[in-house]
């Protein structure tokens, strides 16, 4: 088991103040990822948990025995954390093999000879560096040692690993190649895995979990799909999705029945019961919907399912899909289509999406008061 309980835990680099008030639990077999831009406190947050770091306030507990009480300046040491840390950097031993640098904690805890050969096998296959055994880190690229780093990592087994941006060296094929590989890792061992990046895509196709941050704060800690669908405010919308979401300015009418909002995409009705806590209960109010390019169908005549008039700014075909750029009233929205389609500029076309699936946020707090249902 490895359940690990963040409580109130604070941060500070001199004046700058790097985790506020930070409260995360990451269950037993979690693949929890932190996500955020640079500088928000993902690797402060990683290396806490590692011992690297002391906090200055707040508890940590590993399954259930407190490992920090920064009160009591009591920090339990790394080795004691029953953990593995795989760094950006890959702090591999120059003098030794690939084999030699992979069994080298497995040797530490004199496992028998064809075991260790065994574990270092399965961890090199796992990593697609088998055939690497033999060299020295300095003949293999920087994928190629980072790779070594991971299955150093992973030979082992160990109850908790963490991982601080492990494939950003690697190249586009070979990250996809990756994310599969620690996926499938994750499920057959049951480890629990804290990954730190700020590439939402590998958050959304690995993770379990997802704690997104912003300036030493967590905004928002879900499962991918629930992050996507019902980010919490406009900083999670924008931040999650690629091509990015649009948001169309509007307002709207509340009452003990739900809301009409009126925007360039037109008017349209939603039920209290698809509403947030933090919608208003009645009045007026200004909005912002979210619209996800995905959502959003295209056609060149207007019919039942397409019915907010625009025009082309730009077409984008790359292959698989095509990006629309269409300017609706005063908002331009963008449009993922699946396929290769041409559109030429200024052409008229008409949009259309399915009004329950969009997201409806107040514009004054920025909080999400309509679910995607």
């Amino acid at each position: 088991m490895s359940k690990i309980e963040l409580t109130h835990i604070d941060k500070f680099y001199g004046k700058n103040h790097v985790l506020k008030d930070l409260n995360l639990t990451i269950e037993d077999g979690d693949f929890m990822t932190l996500l955020g831009p640079s500088g928000c406190g993902k690797t402060t947050t990683l290396r806490v948990v590692s011992g690297l770091e002391k906090p200055q306030s707040g508890f940590i507990h590993m399954d259930g025995k407190e490992i920090v009480n920064a009160a009591e300046a009591y920090f339990a040491p790394p080795s004691k954390r029953n953990l593995n840390l795989v760094f950006q950097s890959y702090a591999l031993w120059p003098h030794m093999t690939v084999f030699d640098n992979v069994a080298f904690g497995l040797k530490i805890r004199k496992e028998a000879s064809d075991v260790i050969a065994k574990k270092v096998a399965s961890a090199l296959e796992r990593m697609q560096i088998g055939e690497y055994a033999k060299r020295y880190p300095t003949e293999l690229s920087g994928g190629q040692q980072q790779r070594v780093a991971i299955a150093r990592a992973i030979v082992s087994e160990p109850r908790l690993l963490l991982l601080d941006e492990p494939l950003s060296n690697l190249d586009a094929k070979l990250r996809v190649d990756m994310r599969a590989e620690l996926k499938r890792l994750h499920h057959e061992t049951g480890t629990t895995i804290i990954y730190v990046t700020h590439d939402q895509v590998e958050a959304l196709t690995m993770s379990t979990k997802i704690a997104l941050f912003r300036k030493g704060e967590l905004v928002q800690v879900a499962p991918p799909l629930e992050l996507y669908d019902n980010p919490v405010n406009l900083y999670t919308a924008d931040f999650i999705g690629n091509p990015s979401i649009n948001f169309v300015k509007g307002t709207a009418q509340l009452d003990a029945a739900g809301m009409t909002t009126d925007s360039p995409v037109g008017q349209l009705i939603f039920q209290r019961a698809h509403m947030t806590s933090n919608a208003p209960e009645s009045g007026k109010a200004d909005i912002i919907l979210g619209i996800r390019p995905e959502q959003l169908t295209i056609s060149r005549e207007k019919d039942d399912a397409h019915w907010a008039e625009g025009n082309v700014y730009s077409g984008m075909p790359a292959g698989s899909e095509t990006l629309v750029s269409v300017r609706v009233g005063s908002a331009t929205l963008t449009v993922k289509e699946l396929g290769s389609t041409h559109y030429a500029s200024d052409e008229k076309v008409y949009l259309g999406f399915n009004p329950d699936k969009i997201n409806v946020f107040d514009a004054a707090t920025e909080n999400l008061i309509k679910y995607c249902v």
